[in-house]
């Protein structure tokens, strides 16, 4: 096996590992994030009823526009806000912060801190 397929393999026995214990622990909709290179998204999901109740991206129109000139960073912030308040449409104020195999630091903790401000409990 090489070394990339090991790293990826490893990587998603993290993010697997992360998702058991979350869905264990909590009755609570689960804030998921992915990250590539780019962009960020994260979209707040239901794990009872299999569905997805809010969600934001980078990738947005109205976000894309918007966010021109910004660092990665910035981004990320102003998606945890918006998909904060999208929560708070829908009627949920808690959720457990799925990071996946990421580490809490940068765009991820930026994140977090943004949908904290918009009123999101972890």
């Amino acid at each position: 096996m090489t070394s990339i397929k090991k790293k990826h393999k490893a990587r998603r026995g993290k993010a697997t590992s992360l998702r058991k214990r979350l869905r264990n622990v909590s009755d609570r909709p689960r804030l998921s994030v992915c990250r590539s290179l780019t962009n960020i998204s994260v979209q707040l999901i239901d794990d009872l009823q299999g569905r997805t109740l809010a969600s934001a991206s980078s990738l947005e129109k109205d976000v894309k526009g918007s966010t021109d000139g910004m660092n990665k960073t910035d981004v990320a912030k102003k998606i945890g806000t918006l998909v904060g308040e999208r929560a708070k449409k829908a009627g949920v104020t808690q959720a457990a912060f799925d990071r996946g195999a990421y580490k809490y630091h940068g765009r991820i903790k930026a994140l977090a801190e943004g949908a904290r401000e918009a009123g999101l409990e972890f």
